[in-house]
C-alpha cells in the first residue's frame, strides 16, 4: 500500500511538473527519410524552451493520411497541433472549420519570395488556410540521345507532347508516364486539361450538388486524345496500366527509354543505383530535363504541383506556439536542408540559392520555374470523390476516348456527387 501510494503521489508530480513545463506540440508527419524529425528537433532548440515539437508518422498513402486526419478532426480531437498536408485534401478540412485561421502577418510572412503554384495549393476561398512547406512538380526527363536524333532539344525549346509521342514512335522507343488506376492518373489527367487552357472543376468552391465539371471542352478532349493515343498505340509500353512513378522511372532507365513526367526524386534516386552499381554510369550523362510538355505549341504548360503544407489544428490547445512552431519549420534554411537531404523541393524561391541545392539538383532552377506555373489538382471538399471517379473512367489508357470518355466521366462524378451513384 505504501509503495502504491508513493507511486500515485510520484505520477500526480510528474503531472503536475509537465503542466508547468513548456508546452509539447505535436506535429503528425508524412513518412520520409528523417527530414521532418530533424527539422522539429531544430525547430526546439530554436524555441529556446518555449515549446518542444514531437513528431508522429502518418500512414504512407495520401488517401489513408487524410482519412486519419479528417476522422480525427471530426472528434475535436485536441493533440493535432501542426499536420503535413497534401494539397488536395486542404478545403476538404478547411470547409468545416477544422484548420485554425491563420492571421495576416503570419500569411504574409509565411507566402514572401513563395512560388505561386504552392500558394495556390494552400488558398480556398481567397484565405490562405496552410502553410507552404515543400513544393514538388514534374518536370519532362528525356535522354540526350533520343531528343538529338529527333531534332529536339527541350532545354532550349519547349516541346509538345505530340513531338515526344512521335520521336518514341518512330525510334521505338517507350514513354513514361503515369497510367495505373490510383493519384497519378489523376496528376497526369489535371496537368493535360490545365496545360490545354481548362479545369477539371469550373466552380469548386460550389455544393456537391451543383459542381460544373469542365471535361466536356476542347481541353478535356486533348487531354483524352493524348492519353488514349499512348495506350493505344503502345508508346507507354506493355505495363502503362499498372505504372506508377516508380515503375515509369524503371522504364526510362532502360534502353528504350526516351522522355518521361516524373517528379524530382529521380534524378537521385537514379544516381544512387549508379553508385550501387545497378545502373551504368554513362545514364546519367545521358539524362536532360525540362519544363513539362505543352499540349498547345503555343500555350505554356501548367505541370502538376504537389507537396506538402503544414495545417494548424483548430483545436490545438496551443495554436499560437504551433503558428510559431509552423514559421520555423518553413524558413528557407529548413527548406534547402530538406530539399538537399531528402529530396523535396522548396516552396521558398530563396532556397534553391542554397549551395548544397545546386550541388545535389543541378536542375533546381528549372523545378523553381516549374512551380511557377504549376496547377494544382481540384481544389474541392469532394476532392476524394472528383479523383476517384476521374480513375474509374479515365482507366485503362488505352480505352480513353476523347469522344466519349470526357462525357462519360462528367456524368458518372455528377452523379456520385448528387448522391445518385456510388464510387
Amino acid at each position: 500500500m505504501a509503495a502504491t501510494a508513493a507511486l500515485a503521489l510520484a505520477l500526480t508530480l510528474a503531472a503536475c511538473a509537465s503542466e508547468s513545463g513548456p508546452p509539447t506540440l505535436t506535429w503528425y508527419i508524412n513518412p520520409d527519410n528523417g527530414g521532418q524529425v530533424e527539422i522539429a528537433s531544430r525547430c526546439t532548440e530554436a524555441a529556446e524552451g518555449e515549446y518542444r515539437i514531437t513528431t508522429e508518422v502518418l500512414p504512407r498513402d495520401a488517401a489513408s493520411q487524410r482519412e486519419q486526419l479528417a476522422r480525427r478532426l471530426a472528434a475535436k480531437d485536441s493533440s493535432i497541433d501542426i499536420m503535413s498536408l497534401d494539397p488536395p485534401f486542404i478545403p476538404e478540412l478547411a470547409e468545416p472549420g477544422f484548420l485554425a485561421p491563420i492571421p495576416d502577418d503570419v500569411a504574409e510572412a509565411v507566402t514572401a519570395d513563395v512560388v505561386q503554384g504552392a500558394i495556390d495549393g494552400a488558398t480556398w476561398r481567397d484565405e490562405l488556410v496552410a502553410i507552404p512547406f515543400w513544393a514538388n512538380t514534374q518536370l519532362l526527363w528525356y535522354r540526350k540521345s533520343v531528343a538529338e536524333k529527333a531534332g529536339l532539344d527541350p532545354s532550349k525549346e519547349p516541346v509538345t507532347w505530340q513531338q515526344i509521342m512521335d520521336a518514341a514512335a518512330e525510334q521505338g522507343k517507350v514513354l513514361g508516364v503515369q497510367g495505373a488506376k490510383a493519384e497519378s492518373l489523376t496528376v497526369w489527367i489535371n496537368a493535360l486539361v490545365e496545360s490545354a487552357g481548362g479545369h477539371i472543376i469550373e466552380n469548386p468552391e460550389a455544393p456537391a450538388d451543383e459542381v460544373e465539371l469542365g471535361l466536356e471542352s476542347d481541353a478535356g478532349r486533348a487531354a483524352a486524345e493524348i492519353i488514349g493515343t499512348i495506350g493505344r498505340e503502345g508508346l507507354g509500353g506493355a505495363g502503362l496500366p499498372t505504372a506508377d512513378e516508380n515503375a515509369t522511372m524503371t522504364v526510362f532507365q532502360r534502353d528504350n527509354g526516351s522522355f518521361m513526367v516524373n517528379w524530382p526524386f529521380v534524378w537521385s534516386a537514379t544516381n544512387a543505383a549508379v553508385e550501387d552499381g545497378t545502373l551504368d554510369a554513362d545514364l546519367v550523362d545521358d539524362i536532360g530535363w525540362a519544363i513539362y510538355p505543352r499540349v498547345d505549341e503555343g500555350t505554356e504548360a501548367r505541370p502538376p504541383y504537389g507537396g506538402i503544407n503544414l495545417g494548424i489544428g483548430a483545436f490545438s490547445a496551443h495554436v499560437d506556439f504551433a503558428l510559431a512552431a509552423a514559421q520555423c519549420i518553413v524558413s528557407p534554411e529548413n527548406q534547402a536542408y530538406y530539399f538537399a537531404t531528402n529530396g523535396n523541393p522548396p516552396a521558398s524561391t530563396k532556397a534553391y540559392d542554397d549551395e548544397a541545392v545546386q550541388e545535389a539538383f543541378p536542375m533546381a532552377d528549372v523545378i523553381r520555374e516549374s512551380l511557377e506555373n504549376a496547377a494544382p489538382r481540384p481544389q474541392t471538399p469532394y476532392y476524394n470523390e472528383v479523383s476517384t471517379g476521374l480513375q474509374e473512367t479515365w482507366h485503362p489508357p488505352a480505352s480513353v476516348d476523347p469522344e466519349t470518355t470526357p462525357t462519360t466521366s462528367t456524368d458518372f462524378i455528377t452523379a456520385v456527387l448528387r448522391g445518385e451513384a456510388l464510387l
